[in-house]
Parts: C-alpha cells; structure tokens; sequence
C-alpha cells in the first residue's frame, strides 16, 4: 500500500502496477468485488465479523493506510525529485514497469498455440490503447455535476489497471487541479459548500465507479485470466511511453510541475546523463525480477512446511 500511495502521486505511474508487482492484485480485485449484497445482507443482520471476512477487510485496511501513508510521506520527496530529477527518477520507474511486464508475461501461460496467438494480439492492443491515451493533451473539462460524476468513476477505474494512471486520466479530463486543490484545502476548513459538493459528487463516481468495475476485472480474472493479463500487459508496456525518462518542457514558462506539459525524444549523443538513467532502468528492472525470484523461493519454502506439518 506504501509503494502503491508513492506510484498513485506521479501522474503517468498507476498505483495498480505496484499491486501487481507485488502480488496482491487479484486479491486487490476480490476483495474489492465483494462489497455486494451478501455483504450489505451480512451487515444487515448484525454478522459483523463474518461481513469483514466476506471483504478481506484487514487486508483493505492495511492497504487503505500503507497508501495514505505513501501518499502523505512521499509527496513532497516524488515532487523534489520530478522538479530536480526528473530524467533519472523516470529512469527508475520506467526500469520497474520494464521487470514487471515481463513478470505479468511469464504469468501468461495459454493452454492452446492458437490462444496463445490471440494473448499476443490483446497484448499489442492493449499496448496500443495505453500509448493512445498517454499520448492525449489535456482537454476543457465541465463544471457539470455529471462531469465531475463521470471523472471520478473513469480516473478510479483507470487507478486499478496496470499501466494507467488516475492521476493523469484526470489530469487529461481538466479535473486534475480542482479536485486536488479542493483536498488540500479541507485539512484547513478552506472549502466553500459548492467545493465539498464537487469532492462529494466526485467520491461518489469513484465509489461508483471500483465497485462496478472491480467486479467486471474479477469476472475476465476468473475466466479469461490469460486474455486478461494479456492486455494488462500490454497497458504496461504502452504506458512507457509516458514515463520516457527523456523529455524536454514545452511550457517553461510554467511554474507548477503539474501544470507542465513534457515531449519525449531520443537523445543524439551517449553522454554521462543518458548512462546514468540506462543504469538506473536497469537496476531498477533487475531489481523487480530479483525480487520475484525470491519472493517466489519463500513461497515454495512455506509451502513445503506446511506440506511437512501437515504430513506429521
């Protein structure tokens, strides 16, 4: 949750490739999912304990805080870092998504050639939407109340997906700024009741919008898994695009590094700059994959304990 709230902060990072990073995405998903009737039912009928359970609350609530925390203790570190560093702090992510979409590819295991075949073309659109959509400028967004409905349930959804950031769909939807304007100014009672209606009506569209959502992931997850993670591989991969770590601002005349607008291109000479971001992608990268084969290897181990307790 920790990693998830520092990745959900850099508009262009999705907090949802940390969870898939990790290997709590699909319980992420469940987990989610399941705030459905029986749960309402369970409630209902005083069943408290059972209605956590039915939710994986514990493991929501740790994840809801570890994000919090990430988000608050990282903010103004990522923001340093994006205004001072920016190269070599993408150099580190783009590095991180790179490991991490050839963990989602090894996960991919289609039983038939001709399938497999088809996860390939998911992947290349998949691919293909991601880099449409990063690719986008920012457009007028409304003052409409079903506007700010629609951004809330859209930047939500695009939150869970490997690839897709939140931040940035909003960022795309002109929403970006006011919503997170209004968020700062609560802790300080700074807010008209026009605002604490829009945060009101914009929480609603992104509750709205994980709760339908989740449970369509869930539903491909269950059947379709290797089709699934086919194309949220390739929302991965096309998301690269976005987090290219070399880029050129094309509004220096802006001052707020939100606001900014950023060009990738290829660099024309092999300086000590562009070594030093490869090295960064890279270790970055090695690092994900190391950290998967060992996270793989205690898995195994705890598995054969318990097979031996059992067997005892």
């Amino acid at each position: 949750g920790y990693l998830m709230g520092g990745a959900d902060i850099i508009p262009g990072v999705s907090g949802g490739t940390m969870a898939l990073i990790l290997g709590v995405y699909e319980r992420l998903v469940t987990a989610i999912s399941r705030f459905d009737r029986k749960f309402i039912s369970l409630l209902g009928s005083g069943q408290w304990r059972l209605a956590a359970e039915h939710v994986d609350l514990r493991f929501l609530a740790s994840l809801a805080a570890g994000i919090l925390c990430g988000v608050i203790s990282l903010a103004s570190l990522m923001h340093f870092l994006l205004e001072h560093h920016r190269s070599l702090t993408l150099a580190a992510f783009f590095g991180l998504i790179v490991g991490s979409s050839v963990l989602v590819a090894r996960m991919i295991k289609p039983p038939t050639e001709q399938q497999r075949w088809y996860c390939i073309i998911l992947s290349a659109l998949g691919a293909g939407i991601a880099w449409w959509i990063v690719s986008q400028q920012t457009v007028s967004g409304s003052d409409g109340v079903g506007y700010v409905f629609f951004c809330g349930a859209i930047a939500i959804c695009a939150m869970i997906l490997p690839g897709i950031s939140g931040a940035y769909i909003l960022l795309l939807l002109g929403k970006y700024s006011e919503i997170t304007g209004i968020i700062k100014q609560l802790p300080r009672l700074e807010v008209s009741l026009n605002e604490v209606w829009t945060l009101s009506v914009f929480a609603l569209g992104c509750a709205t919008g994980l709760l339908c959502f989740s449970k369509v992931l869930r539903w491909l997850l269950e059947h379709w898994h290797a089709a699934t993670l086919s194309v949220l591989c390739g929302f991965m991969v096309g998301s690269l695009y976005r987090i290219w770590p070399f880029q050129t601002d094309t509004t220096p005349d802006v001052t707020e590094l939100k606001h900014k607008i950023f060009e990738p291109y290829m660099p024309e000479t092999l300086s000590t700059h562009v070594v030093a971001c490869a090295v960064i992608a890279f270790v970055a990268m090695v690092s994900v994959l190391a950290l998967n084969r060992v996270a793989s290897a205690l898995s195994a181990a705890d598995f054969t304990h318990a097979a031996g307790n059992t067997d005892v």
